[in-house]
C-alpha cells in the first residue's frame, strides 16, 4: 500500500476499479471542486441484474448556473428513486450469500435525508470501506488544481474509460454469471453482496502492483 494520496472523483456505489485505487493507497482526496461533469459514476452505478447489467441514476437537481461545483450538487426526489434503487438491489442480490447480512445498512443510507450528493455518496463509501475492512484515510479538495500526484478523478468512468494499467479485474462469484458470464468492474455492491468481506482479496487481485 503506498503512503501517497490518491485523487479520485465522488462516486455513487463506486465501480470495483475505484476501491482498488482505496486499497493501493492509504488515503484518498476526493475531488469537490471540479465543475460536475454529467453522465459519470458520480451519480450512476451499474449492478448484475436478470437481464444482464443495469445502470441506477441518481437525480440532481438542475442549477441556475452553466456550471456547479460538485460540492454543491443537490439530490433530486424526483420519481421516488430511492424506494426503485433500493428494489433494484433487492431483486438483483436478494440470493446472493451476504445481502441479508448488509440490506439494512445500506436502507439505513437510503433512508436518510441527504442533501448534497457528495455526503449521499460519502456515507456509501464509508460503510463498504468498513464492510470490507478497508480503511483508507478520505478528505475532499478545498480548491481544484489542474494537475495532482496519483490523479485518477476522471480515468474511472463508465463511458470512454482511460487504460489504467494498475487494474486488472479478477473473475468471482456473481449470483447471475451462468446467464451471463462474469460481468467485470460492477459496482463495489455487486462485489459485498456476493463475496462479503472476503471481496478484499478481489481487490487485493485486480490491484496490478501486487499481482506483480
Amino acid at each position: 500500500m503506498s503512503s501517497e494520496a490518491v485523487y479520485l472523483s465522488t462516486a455513487y456505489l463506486g465501480p470495483i476499479q475505484y476501491y482498488c485505487k482505496l486499497y493501493a493507497y492509504g488515503s484518498a482526496m476526493i475531488e469537490a471542486c471540479e465543475h460536475y461533469p454529467k453522465q459519470t459514476y458520480r451519480n450512476r452505478c451499474i449492478i448484475a441484474g436478470a437481464n444482464g447489467p443495469l445502470s441506477l441514476s441518481v437525480p440532481v437537481e438542475k442549477s441556475a448556473e452553466a456550471k456547479m461545483l460538485t460540492r454543491d450538487v443537490r439530490i433530486s426526489d424526483h420519481g421516488n428513486w430511492r424506494r426503485m434503487h433500493r428494489q433494484a438491489l433487492i431483486s438483483a442480490y436478494n440470493m446472493s450469500p451476504f445481502f441479508e447480512y448488509y440490506a439494512d445498512d445500506f436502507a439505513a443510507i437510503y433512508d436518510r435525508p441527504f442533501g448534497f450528493l457528495i455526503d449521499f455518496n460519502d456515507a456509501l463509501c464509508r460503510l463498504a470501506c468498513s464492510l470490507l475492512d478497508l480503511n483508507p484515510k478520505l478528505s475532499r479538495t478545498t480548491s481544484y488544481a489542474e494537475e495532482v500526484p496519483n490523479d485518477c478523478r476522471n480515468i474511472i468512468r463508465p463511458r470512454h474509460p482511460q487504460q489504467d494499467e494498475a487494474f486488472r479485474p479478477v473473475p468471482y462469484y456473481q449470483v447471475f454469471a451462468s446467464r451471463h458470464g462474469f460481468l467485470p468492474n460492477l459496482s463495489i455492491a455487486d462485489l459485498l453482496f456476493n463475496l462479503g468481506p472476503e471481496g478484499l482479496i478481489v481487490l487485493r487481485d485486480s490491484c496490478c502492483e501486487t499481482n506483480a
